[in-house]
């Protein structure tokens, strides 16, 4: 899960607070579903600062899934538990905290 630290100003100085962003995944998108209309769907529950839905390189055509993220954790926790298993250009969608990938998951090679 990546998160991104935003500075707050609190009005106090020295005492800026440390607001966290928090990336949702999204599987199971339509093939017609385009970054907007994710946006569109998730921002009903706080302040979207990214939703993409992921391409392939070759052909430019959706890969069925993508990522939202959100200004603050409150509001990407209302969103998975509001929309995971609900309908989204007439597919169901899965929704979940993304998970940070990791650089080992690629499979090793044991051809030689």
């Amino acid at each position: 899960m990546k998160e991104q630290g935003k500075i707050a100003d609190t009005g106090a100085p020295g005492k800026e607070r440390v607001t966290m962003s928090k990336k949702l995944f999204v599987g199971s998108l339509s093939w017609n579903t385009d970054d907007r209309a994710l946006r569109e769907a998730f921002s009903v529950h706080g302040e979207v600062t990214e939703a993409t839905v992921i391409a392939d390189r070759d052909t430019g055509r959706s890969r069925g899934f993508g990522f939202v993220t959100f200004a603050d954790d409150e509001s990407a926790d209302k969103a998975v538990a509001a929309l995971n298993q609900t309908e989204l250009d007439g597919r169901t969608i899965k929704v979940d905290v993304a998970q940070a990938k990791s650089r080992d998951s690629r499979p090793s090679s044991s051809r030689w």
